[in-house]
């Protein structure tokens, strides 16, 4: 359904986007953050299954600064291979992948002339958390059990848009604990837990939860219309 397309950002990197287009009236855009697996097929599928629904869905490419095409699976030497690159992007300079997922708010705005949502998973969550907190043309956040996001530091930071969070109640990496710490400190961010493991929306991981993930998606549909109508 989707192509690639090149973004400028604000220091005048190029960084390729993954584009699909609504056939119909378009809804409004949803900027789609990645895991850290790169702009694979799983994420493909994500902001295709936007379009389907109305909405201009662009993922741009968060790892391009440090690495080019990166397209991993879900093996245990693909997780290695994308924490990395992860750690990488982390300690870049100011602003860094930020301006990258600016970039991608400001080209959706521009060819939808709609209002712009975003979401993201993993680490892509915890991206989507702090675009809801630092980045402007924003009219809705969905972080998935964004990694680090639970964190003081993360915590600490303030939402300007509203915002719908996902976590898993079985998550190894995002405690319980301190998603109820993230729930006290925001009681304006709707949060949502369940009963299942990190990466419950990829088909493609073993610890896909087909309810969970329907459920979940019910829930950001409906407030992505809510909050980009």
């Amino acid at each position: 359904m989707g192509h690639m397309i090149q973004l400028s950002a604000a220091d005048g990197q190029k960084i390729p986007a993954y584009l699909a287009q609504p056939t119909g009236a378009v809804k409004g855009a949803v900027v789609v953050v990645q895991e850290i697996f790169g702009v694979n097929s799983h994420i493909r599928s994500v902001a295709d299954g936007y379009a389907a629904e109305g909405y201009l869905a662009i993922a741009p490419a968060a790892f391009h600064r440090v690495k080019a095409e990166v397209e991993l699976g879900y093996a245990d030497a693909d997780m290695g291979e994308g924490f990395g690159y992860k750690t990488a992007v982390e300690a870049l300079p100011a602003l860094g992948v930020m301006q990258d997922i600016q970039a991608a708010i400001d080209y959706a705005a521009q060819a939808s002339g709609a209002k712009v949502g975003i979401v993201g998973y993993c680490w892509g969550g915890l991206l989507t958390w702090r675009a809801a907190c630092t980045l402007k043309g924003l009219s809705a956040a969905v972080p998935y059990y964004g990694g680090g996001m639970t964190t003081e530091a993360e915590i600490a930071r303030q939402p300007q848009v509203p915002t719908l969070a996902h976590f898993a109640e079985e998550d190894k990496w995002i405690s319980l604990d301190s998603v109820e710490a993230f729930k006290k400190a925001h009681p304006g961010v709707q949060v949502f837990t369940y009963a299942a493991h990190h990466g419950f929306n990829c088909d493609q991981r073993a610890s896909w939860d087909a309810p969970s993930a329907a459920l979940a998606r019910e829930r950001s549909l409906a407030f992505f219309a809510k909050n980009l109508a």
